[in-house]
């Protein structure tokens, strides 16, 4: 006895997607070691600028020293890796030509040159007290006490859109869970930088003014884990790499060094060792975090089943809904 086709039924099953002798339908990016450093190290650069900033119009100045040191070699770190990845310093000072607002390495490149010159000479005031103060170095040190403040107040204002333009940065290429992630990257990227700032501070400054940084630890912390359980469910079957393998065990680890960390700031402002161990737990959540969403785009963009499968699945959407919208009714 045969089954009767009905309509809009069909009587083919599925079939299992494979790709032309298993090869991959996107190139992964060139991109090495060097993209994760730059990603966690301004990130971190970024946050600390706007904590030494609100450090220093609330009198805490060993928190502002802190803050403003630690941007200051987030900063280099960030540029040498970008630098070394674009292969001659030139590079860089070539793409200052043109600003290109629909390029986000574009804007990068120029919120960078913009943040940077801000950020150093607020860590030159610190740099300029350690060597006796700034009145020490006759009318430059002068000049100097003059803009620190303002310049770390605009350091900060900047710092936001460097933590968080990376994030956009990976949005914005092919590579299949990184692109499906566009909506959450930016926040993801943006609270494991404040997360990681915050580490920082608890680290560096004395436990009686690292309140602040304790608070935005917290705060940076719960909202990184929530942007990334939020992300793993918009992205569907692109969420897969980020449990898988490499990335998988960088992510694993990110959860629960940034949960430990969490949890720790709760401590830390009676114990000094709780401080640093909290500190510790979230810069290596923060990086893992960064390394884990850099290594599974990698890994969906070697594998053709993640560029496949999702644009069949919109396309089938696609053609779906004309057929309800032009006016037949809905079943």
């Amino acid at each position: 006895m045969t089954a009767e086709a009905r309509p809009g039924v069909s009587m083919v099953p599925g079939a299992e997607f494979r790709s032309y002798y298993d090869r991959a339908v996107l190139k992964a990016s060139p991109w090495e070691i060097d993209i994760p450093i730059y990603l966690f190290s301004g990130g971190l650069a970024a946050g600390s600028s706007l904590l030494a900033a609100g450090a220093d119009l609330s009198s805490r100045p060993g928190l502002r020293r802190a803050g403003r040191l630690t941007a200051l070699g987030g900063l280099g770190v960030s540029l040498v890796a970008l630098v070394h990845d674009l292969g001659r310093p030139g590079r860089f000072l070539k793409m200052l030509r043109v600003a290109k607002f629909t390029s986000p390495m574009s804007v990068g490149t120029w919120l960078l040159a913009t943040y940077g010159p801000l950020a150093g000479v607020a860590a030159a005031g610190e740099v300029a007290r350690l060597v006796g103060g700034p009145k020490s170095l006759g009318l430059p040190g002068q000049l100097l006490a003059a803009v620190e403040r303002p310049a770390g107040v605009a350091a900060a204002v900047t710092a936001p859109t460097i933590a968080s333009y990376t994030g956009v940065l990976l949005a914005d290429t092919a590579t299949p869970t990184w692109h499906g992630a566009y909506r959450e990257l930016p926040f993801l990227f943006t609270a494991s930088a404040a997360a990681a700032s915050g580490g920082m501070g608890m680290l560096a400054a004395p436990v009686s003014e690292a309140g602040p940084a304790r608070r935005m630890a917290l705060a940076g912390a719960l909202t990184e884990l929530v942007a990334e359980r939020r992300m793993e469910q918009s992205l569907g079957m692109l969420a897969e790499p980020l449990h898988q393998g490499r990335a998988g065990r960088w992510m694993r680890a990110s959860s629960w060094l940034t949960a430990a960390g969490a949890v720790g700031t709760l401590l830390a402002g009676r114990s000094r060792v709780a401080a640093g161990l909290s500190g510790l737990a979230l810069l290596a959540g923060s990086w893992c975090t960064r390394y884990g969403v850099f290594e599974a785009g990698q890994a969906s963009a070697r594998d053709p089943r993640y560029t496949v499968v999702p644009q069949r699945e919109r396309i089938e959407a696609g053609e779906a809904t004309p057929s309800v919208t032009a006016g037949s009714p809905a079943p």
